[in-house]
């Protein structure tokens, strides 16, 4: 049997604890409906801005190209034939008149040979049509032979003559044949290319050999075409070797390509420069293009803020920020020039505009003030071989 004592000792503490529970619960319900919301307090954001003033602008852009010859023929012989000789190798430096390749002269030499057998025909008929001609001319005078049969000998004599000079002819012809069978240089110039090698079969007109003037130099280099516009023909521009970046070459847009190229969607132009003894064809070269200068307000990169596509700046009034789109008429360095959206004297949030919303309280840090005056930088692109838009 339990013991009944240490029951009825147990009794009165569990009770004593149960209402302890039960009183604390209430108390705490008590507090919890008389206590109030704590109010939430609006973030302010430390912000850097700058003060908008009127500035201009000269953007000059450099794109990467190569040196190129303006003119580069592709030769061929102007006769078929088996190539015996290889004479040039590329990069040699050739002379007008220089021989570069040979074709097999045997089957030229009996054609000629045959021109020569066949005039010498022509003229024996000739000969002979003249020799009678002049004799039934005189049997014409003592009335032996009627006029048709002297018209006939006349006709006679006057197609063996046009044979003659057709022969004539024919062997002037095959003679420049024979001599088609050296291909020789048109130009000086450098040997850049060799399509053709020696027992290779080839015919009229196949490209053989290339060879480039050397008086005649351009810098090819490929354009985006937010440039195009602003590039005429004839413009001066700055050419700087990469081989030797101190020297300046004056330019001369020559030619501009009237579409892009389906690859790199550039536009390729060609800018004419003097010859030089040291510029050598494929070195790298970079032009300096300069822009017109535009006048507007200058901020930092860092000021723009792109939404849904459209870019604006956050402007900073009376403790708070407001977004405002701008248009943006160009990049000078690490600075742009805005345009229309914004006005001199407005502050400018320039740091951490990704993390702004409309209407936000901010403290600004720092206020400096856009650098006024008229500036000049510089954006590169990309090089020729891989032409790419300024960046």
């Amino acid at each position: 049997m339990p013991n009944l004592n240490h029951v009825r000792a147990n009794s009165p503490r569990r009770a004593a604890s149960a209402y302890l529970a039960v009183a604390g619960l209430a108390l705490s319900l008590v507090l919890a409906g008389c206590s109030k919301p704590v109010e939430k307090v609006e973030e302010v954001r430390p912000v850097r801005a700058i003060k908008m003033a009127a500035a201009s602008t000269r953007t000059v852009a450099q794109f990467s190209g190569e040196i190129r010859a303006r003119y580069e023929s592709r030769l061929g012989f102007r006769v078929g034939g088996k190539i015996v000789s290889r004479k040039v190798d590329v990069g040699a430096m050739v002379k007008r008149g220089q021989v570069l390749m040979q074709l097999d002269p045997q089957d030229l030499q009996l054609a000629q040979s045959q021109a020569n057998a066949a005039l010498g025909a022509a003229e024996s008929n000739l000969e002979l049509a003249k020799a009678e001609l002049a004799r039934y001319k005189d049997l014409r005078e003592k009335n032996f032979v009627s006029q048709a049969v002297l018209d006939a000998k006349e006709t006679a004599y006057r197609s063996a003559r046009a044979t003659r000079d057709q022969a004539a002819a024919a062997l002037r012809t095959q003679r420049n044949q024979t001599g088609y069978g050296n291909l020789v240089a048109d130009v000086d110039g450098v040997v850049t290319g060799i399509d053709a090698e020696a027992g290779q079969v080839v015919a009229a007109g196949t490209p053989v050999v290339r060879v480039a003037r050397l008086d005649a130099l351009d810098v090819v280099i490929g354009i985006p075409e937010d440039r195009v516009d602003g590039l005429r023909m004839d413009s001066q521009v700055a050419v700087r070797l990469w081989a030797d970046p101190d020297e300046t070459i004056r330019g001369r847009v020559r030619e501009v390509s009237p579409a892009a190229d389906p690859a790199t969607r550039t536009y390729t132009v060609r800018v004419a420069i003097p010859p030089q003894p040291d510029v050598r064809l494929g070195m790298t070269a970079t032009v300096r293009v300069a822009s017109n200068a535009e006048a507007g307000l200058r901020a930092p990169l860092s000021s723009l803020h792109y939404e849904a596509g459209s870019a604006g700046v956050w402007l900073v009034e009376r403790g708070a920020v407001r977004r405002v789109p701008v248009q943006v008429l160009g990049q000078a360095g690490n600075d742009v020039l805005l345009g229309t959206g914004v006005q001199a004297g407005q502050a400018v949030v320039t740091a951490g505009v990704n993390l702004l919303r409309q209407g936000q309280k901010v403290r600004v840090l720092q206020a400096d003030v856009a650098r006024r005056g008229d500036t000049e930088a510089a954006a590169v692109a990309a090089p020729a071989s891989a032409p790419g838009a300024a960046r």
